[in-house]
């Protein structure tokens, strides 16, 4: 009697590539992601503590329009992890091209990140940044595990924009958007 092979479990995504023996290297992997520019937030939540929380982030992603749904997701080890896992809220701040010094502050370790900077609360006690070109107040939905992170799902609930020039980053460098106008267009010659 001949068996049908039997079919293998699938693949854990979150230990799917976390073994030493992937053919992928982390570093030149990171370096072709970082081919792909994003804009750059801070993430903001209250903590349970009633202290303002916040993180530089460039994982932000829109994920649906009706319902509004967004995701951001956040390294396992981060100290910060254990604040928004708990927090009924987040907020993302869009930062603005001028606002480079703000990322680099939030992107730090501190006990007190927001010492002189200007904010108010909002839902949940999430943390709304002066200045920001958007943010998105989110009641948190889900969280999924992959890999080494946490994807965090937050359904909007409230947001503004001021149509101000946003901060990009791509290649481990902040930079900004030229248009046509600015100067030459990749591909094109002048």
């Amino acid at each position: 009697m001949n068996e049908a092979p039997k079919p293998l479990p699938p693949a854990d995504p979150a230990n799917e590539l976390a073994s030493d023996h992937s053919p992928i290297d982390p570093r030149d992997f990171r370096n072709a992601l970082g081919t792909y520019a994003t804009g750059v937030t801070i993430i903001t939540a209250g903590g349970s503590d009633g202290k303002p929380y916040g993180l530089t982030c460039n994982s932000f992603a829109s994920v649906s329009l009706n319902p509004p749904l967004v995701l951001w997701s956040l390294v396992l080890y981060s100290s910060s992890l254990s604040v928004f896992q708990n927090a009924s809220h987040f907020a993302v701040n869009v930062l603005g091209a001028s606002q480079q010094a703000l990322a680099n502050k939030f992107a730090k370790s501190s006990e007190d990140k927001f010492l002189g900077v200007e904010w108010t609360p909002g839902l949940g006690g999430a943390p709304l940044l002066a200045q920001s070109v958007a943010n998105f107040q989110c009641r948190s939905v889900n969280r999924y595990y992959g890999g080494d992170h946490v994807i965090f799902l937050g359904a909007v609930e409230g947001y503004s924009y001021n149509g101000q020039e946003p901060l990009l980053f791509a290649r481990g460098a902040y930079g900004r958007f030229v248009t046509a106008d600015d100067g030459p267009v990749a591909g094109k010659r002048t």
